[in-house]
């Protein structure tokens, strides 16, 4: 028995007249969320602040003192917007190892008190966040005359928006009958 590889079995990059031929896959956003979107848009933001803060430090030797504490921001709403794309593909860091070994009724009951707690878990948050948020009242940024309340309003639109897929995540393991962490095969694929 042979370990080579058929070769007639591989796809063929090389044509009949000796050039490489590739041809792309045609590329489909139409499945990604929004959250995506914005976090694209925050990290842009963030790569051209951080962009400035180089060439104003390094080629005019007079940096901004400003980029900083915005680059920290922005970094932070990539984070929470970010996040909640992690929460819709259900694939933050999960242990199934126990799951493997319970019995179908336990592990069943688990997962659905894992999308409790963890629906639980983000309303509370956005509910602290908006707390925070009226403690603060007119607080401004250190050095950038803006209030800190856009920061924490990012971030509670985050929680927000991890809290309401969190809800679509639990909808879509009570129709299917199990989650990820009773059969790690599976995704997410109901977007």
């Amino acid at each position: 028995m042979s370990n080579t590889p058929d070769l007639d079995a591989m796809p063929k990059v090389m044509g009949d007249d000796g050039q490489f031929h590739a041809v792309d896959e045609e590329v489909d956003l139409s499945g990604t969320p929004i959250e995506a979107w914005v976090a694209l848009g925050f990290f842009w933001l963030l790569g051209a602040t951080v962009f400035y803060q180089f060439f104003t430090r390094y080629v005019l030797n007079n940096s901004a003192s400003w980029t900083e504490e915005i680059a920290r921001y922005f970094l932070i709403a990539v984070v929470f917007t970010g996040a909640a794309i992690g929460v819709a593909k259900n694939n933050h860091i999960q242990v199934d190892f126990f799951f493997r070994f319970m019995p179908s009724w336990m592990s069943r009951v688990m997962t659905t008190l894992v999308d409790i707690l963890r629906v639980a878990f983000f309303v509370a948050a956005t509910f602290l966040t908006w707390q925070m948020m009226q403690k603060l009242g007119s607080y401004k940024m250190t050095i950038v005359d803006l209030p800190m309340n856009l920061v924490y309003g990012v971030v509670m639109a985050g929680f927000a928006a991890m809290s309401l897929r969190a809800m679509w995540v639990m909808k879509i393991h009570w129709q299917r009958g199990f989650t990820v962490l009773e059969r790690p095969e599976s995704e997410m694929t109901d977007r």
